[in-house]
């Protein structure tokens, strides 16, 4: 995480902030995904069905993907200095591009896309992720995320 003075935080607009370390996207962390949403379906769960699917394996949920954005940011985001409180504001845009199989390794890169003082004390930031999946051309997914910081 990289954090700097609120008033230069307008210098990191377009220029890459970096990339998160990797992480795996083992069976456990798919079904505990799938029981906390209620979400089992076979292509998630069931490994001896989703070897006959033209995945060939078991895969992520996108939304498991997404839910890992905040995350990566406590990785490879940006933040102002005096941060009391960070807030998940929304998403201008998900695209789910690429499922993840089983076990493969995903990191992020992130992009500082915009500023904005909505009030005294707190600003909100518009954060371009690209989610990477280890050996794949296309990304498993990109997302510009809304995050709301209230200073001290």
């Amino acid at each position: 995480m990289l954090i700097v003075a609120a008033e230069k935080l307008v210098e990191y607009v377009d220029r890459p902030l970096g990339t998160s370390r990797w992480l795996v996207i083992d069976q456990e962390r798919i079904n505990a995904f799938a029981d906390t949403t209620l979400d089992h379906q076979f292509i998630h769960v069931d490994v001896q069905k989703a070897r006959q699917s033209a995945f060939g394996t078991t895969i992520a949920h996108g939304y498991l993907s997404m839910s890992l954005i905040s995350h990566f940011l406590s990785e490879c985001g940006i933040m102002p200095e005096g941060t009391a409180m960070a807030i998940n504001y929304g998403s201008d845009k998900v695209r789910f591009i690429q499922p993840v199989a089983v076990d493969s390794k995903v990191r992020a890169h992130s992009t500082l896309l915009q500023v904005v003082e909505k009030g005294p004390g707190q600003i909100l930031l518009k954060t371009g992720l690209r989610i990477e999946i280890a050996g794949q051309e296309r990304p498993a997914l990109v997302a510009e995320v809304l995050s709301m910081f209230i200073l001290q």
